[in-house]
């Protein structure tokens, strides 16, 4: 690693300076998220297995770190959803130690990632993958709420539809109206706001509601119980390091989803304000950063968070100062209002990540998209599907493997080999000519194709619409010259591309250094225009050098 790659993934002089443009409108804005931000680092504190505490110590160290160091000026990173997705089997089978070792690990994999470079590979992700982990997140996240709105323990269990439908068993049994009532009411409360007003914080209004009720009708209903008024001192009492390499796989899947989640919100920022574009290597970097600190004071492993970078955004943020300022907000509520938090029924929050859960399927653009192609919404399927019967990274990876078969499919019909004109009935010749790339998922039937020609004596091969070709296809176009040369027909390949020159040469498909060749009429012989005509394949007769491949000046006419 150079100093150079060090410093390109390093926030520069330039990114702080933006702070000081606006800084009153950063702080209002630092604080409308904080309130956003409040109940769902709670909630999914909670959800994670790690308690409401350690949700909050992650939305402020993780918080602050990911704002100061990352790639985008509006994202704001906390515990998500997506993430305790992944925590609650960590923590079932490694208990909390190992969520936070698997913390600790992810952050220097996340850091590994952005001196490689490897967040510009996010552009690559298909948006139906994308829009399948969401709803299948989404599901999950609903899923993981149900015990929580049915005021009954958790069940035992790691697939969160086979946990939901014990939970509603043992609410059959025991009915807690008043814990399901006050579920019901913040998500109503909530999504009914929403609608409304979009852009005032409804989830800690209907907490607060729901607490109030609680606490004027003496309800029985769980609460989060006590919380720290100040963060711990950091600490890695939690690692052990023979248990490390257990972890690794675990830790990958974090750091993955991490990488995944946080430029994905980065991107959304960018769409929400055309002209502003993040860095993704400073992006992983940041949340590297973020994830390698907050384990040491007890927190869960952090990413960017869609929602609450959305409203950082809707309320006009122009700086990293607006994250920033939220977490040190959070901050000063937990050391002010500890016991108060505390007392918030734990049905409420899940009402309010019920409602998280309803908003974060964009209904328009998941219909129109399962519309587009039956690709698409097989894709789309499949990765919300895979998210709920296994795991996310799992899910991700087979939608990527059904987009790249679909994508190698529709490669395969956009090939074409086609004449260019009538046969020349007098020469014997037949022209053809060959349209799209020649990659290995159309070798085999282009050879088919070219290898069946019948009745000719000659063959004029246009490859001046080929547009990619491959090893694969370069030998595939090798062997079909080889059998028309085995049945005495001769074969001109004309306007091959400076670019494809290498693989054919190669392989032998062209002359070694055939260089540039005679000038083309119609342009410079250098500026990727079609340049050369090459007779290959004739059979050889006694007076015809074995070694020898026939060059032609090219002819303006079987240019394409």
């Amino acid at each position: 690693m150079t100093m150079n790659g060090v410093l390109s993934v390093l926030p520069s002089p330039a990114d702080f300076r933006t702070m000081t443009r606006a800084p009153r409108r950063d702080l209002l804005c630092g604080l409308t998220v904080a309130v956003v931000a409040l109940p769902l680092a709670l909630g999914f504190g909670v959800t994670s297995g790690l308690g409401a505490a350690s949700g909050l110590i992650t939305a402020i160290v993780a918080g602050s770190l990911a704002a100061l160091f990352g790639g985008s000026a509006r994202q704001v990173s906390g515990p998500t959803g997506a993430m305790t997705v992944v925590l609650v089997p960590i923590v079932h089978e490694y208990g909390a130690n190992g969520v936070l070792t698997v913390g600790l690990i992810s952050g220097v994999m996340l850091l590994a990632l952005a001196f490689a470079r490897a967040g510009t590979a996010m552009a690559y992700v298909p948006a139906p993958v994308i829009a399948g982990f969401t709803i299948g997140i989404a599901c999950v996240i609903g899923l993981q709420q149900v015990p929580s709105a049915l005021g009954v323990p958790t069940p035992a269990g790691d697939q969160v539809a086979v946990v939901a439908a014990r939970a509603a068993e043992e609410f059959d049994a025991t009915p807690h109206w008043a814990a399901l009532l006050l579920a019901l009411g913040s998500a109503a409360l909530m999504l009914a706001g929403a609608r409304w007003k979009p852009t005032i914080p409804f989830s800690l209004a209907a907490v607060g509601t729901a607490t109030v009720v609680a606490e004027a009708l003496h309800l029985h209903v769980t609460r989060l119980g006590s919380l720290p008024s100040s963060l711990p001192a950091p600490s890695l009492a939690f690692l052990d390091v023979s248990r490390v390499p257990t972890l690794l796989l675990p830790a990958a899947a974090v750091a993955a989803l991490a990488a995944l989640e946080s430029l994905l919100s980065a991107s959304v920022a960018d769409a929400m304000r055309p002209g502003e574009r993040h860095d993704p290597g400073k992006e992983l970097f940041g949340q590297g950063i973020a994830n390698l600190a907050a384990p040491l004071f007890g927190g869960v492993p952090a990413t960017g968070a869609i929602a609450r970078t959305a409203v950082n955004v809707r309320t006009g943020a122009t700086s990293r100062l607006a994250a920033l300022a939220h977490a040190v907000i959070l901050a000063g509520i937990v050391a002010v209002a500890a016991p108060l938090v505390g007392r918030i029924p734990l049905s409420a929050l899940a009402g309010v990540l019920l409602a998280t859960a309803v908003r974060m399927v964009e209904t328009d653009a998941v219909r129109a998209m399962a519309r587009s192609t039956h690709g698409d919404a097989l894709v789309l399927v499949l990765t919300a599907a895979g998210t709920l019967a296994l795991d996310l990274v799992r899910a991700v990876l087979i939608g990527l493997a059904v987009s790249v078969l679909l994508a190698l499919r529709a490669t395969m019909r956009g090939t074409r080999l086609t004449p260019a004109e009538l046969p020349d009935t007098a020469s014997g010749t037949v022209t053809y000519r060959f349209d799209g790339p020649l990659l290995f998922a159309a070798a085999h039937r282009f050879r088919r194709s070219l290898a069946d020609v019948r009745d000719v004596t000659a063959v004029d091969l246009r490859l001046s619409g080929l547009t990619a070709v491959d090893a694969t296809g370069a030998l595939a176009l090798k062997e079909a010259v080889a059998e028309l040369r085995d049945r005495g027909i001769e074969v001109r390949i004309t306007g091959v591309e400076h670019a494809h020159h290498r693989v054919l040469e190669s392989l032998g498909v062209l002359p070694v250094n055939l260089g540039a060749g005679p000038a083309d009429p119609a342009g410079d012989a250098g500026s990727g225009t079609p340049i050369c005509g090459v007779v290959v394949g004739r059979r050889r007769s006694a007076s015809t050098p074995s070694s020898a491949l026939q060059l032609d000046a090219p002819d303006p006419a079987h240019q394409g």
